[in-house]
């Protein structure tokens, strides 16, 4: 089905449910009403309602499609009241003029004293009464009212939903350019192996093995279990040990009590970034330092380097991780995170507190 085809169906279901809805207002005010009041029968009823049904839609469909859109939506409120009231003011004239030009002839040998009373008032005399024009107009009013309500539901539902989408979808793009640049530095890292000692390759293979299928089969769920982060943090360290031997010590601990969720691959990025910018460029022996701790069910990352005494780094380096860790923070723990970084001439601090999952 194209797409002028989904916009016509789509049209005939909205225009379907707006009938429904003037039918279900008719209903009430024809089975609300005590027919005994009517000596006309059923006629007189149904005229009787007409006169009120058609102000009610002439006001709601004014109110949903010009006025709100073309005024409120458009912060221009004070014009919105104005024409509000003139929009009320001409319903009232118009169900005052129904009332005297068309219900009235018909129907004023059913009227008791007190209506005939009131018949004897001239139009103007109808159009200037304040209390009979208040009335009415909340009459006519509630209808837009529940029109309007049920148009903002719509439009938050829609919202949501396109917020959703639109979150699902940079998440998935953060993902895909992080998995690459992951994958790069380990099969890097591999390479490196294979040259300078071949009798670890099997092992590192396996290694990567598992981090593949982790990455690729297990952690598309926007939360994952922090073991099994835990143990891909494990799996990447004993790679980079094989890596860089005795140039670097690596000290990790971890107090999780309990297992909760998290989203991927954030820690691991931060360590990545850990070895890239802290060992890479070490000639001697460099220090890493990490802690993961669950502490009232928030989650507290904690990681140290060293930095080598000459560094090649620049304020412009490319750090594409970091950056997309950052973004997924701000998608995914909207003010239930808290990232903290300490850079001095020897050492980088990192400590990243959230909401457990």
């Amino acid at each position: 089905m194209n797409s002028a085809a989904i916009k016509y169906s789509q049209y005939n279901f909205d225009l379907l449910k707006h009938i429904l809805f003037w039918v279900c207002v008719f209903l009430y005010f024809m089975l609300s009403s005590n027919i005994t009041n009517y000596e006309g029968g059923y006629t007189q009823l149904f005229h009787s309602t007409c006169k009120i049904i058609i102000p009610q839609i002439i006001t709601a469909y004014t109110c949903l499609y010009v006025l709100v859109p073309k005024l409120f939506d458009q912060k221009k409120t004070i014009q919105f009241i104005f024409w509000s009231c003139i929009l009320l003011v001409i319903m009232f004239v118009l169900y005052v003029s129904l009332h005297t030009y068309f219900y009235e002839p018909k129907y004023i040998q059913y009227y008791n004293d007190l209506e005939k009373k009131y018949a004897e008032d001239s139009f103007w005399e109808r159009i200037g009464s304040f209390s009979v024009f208040l009335s009415k107009s909340i009459l006519f009013l509630t209808p837009a009212v529940l029109l309007l309500m049920t148009r903002f539901y719509k439009n938050q539902q829609r919202l949501l939903k396109l917020n959703e989408q639109k979150k699902t979808a940079e998440l998935t793009a953060l993902k895909n350019q992080l998995n690459p640049h992951f994958l790069f530095n380990t099969l890097n890292n591999l390479y490196s192996l294979a040259l300078k000692n071949a009798e670890q390759t099997p092992d590192v293979i396996e290694k990567l093995a598992d981090i593949l299928d982790y990455m690729l089969y297990r952690c598309n769920n926007t939360f994952v279990s922090l073991q099994k982060e835990i143990e891909l943090i494990d799996n990447y360290l004993s790679l980079e040990k094989v890596r860089y031997g005795k140039r670097v010590q690596i000290l990790c601990e971890k107090n999780i009590h309990q297992d909760v969720k998290i989203a991927p691959l954030l820690l691991l990025t931060f360590i990545e970034n850990a070895f890239k910018h802290g060992v890479s460029q070490e000639l001697k022996e460099a220090i890493i330092i990490i802690k993961i701790n669950l502490e009232n069910n928030q989650i507290i990352f904690h990681i140290k380097n060293s930095k080598p005494k000459a560094s090649l780094e620049t304020k412009e380096d490319n750090r594409i991780g970091l950056e997309n860790v950052k973004k997924q923070l701000e998608l995914l723990y909207p003010n239930n995170y808290t990232l903290d970084t300490e850079n001095t001439k020897e050492t980088y601090e990192l400590t990243l507190k959230l909401l457990a999952k």
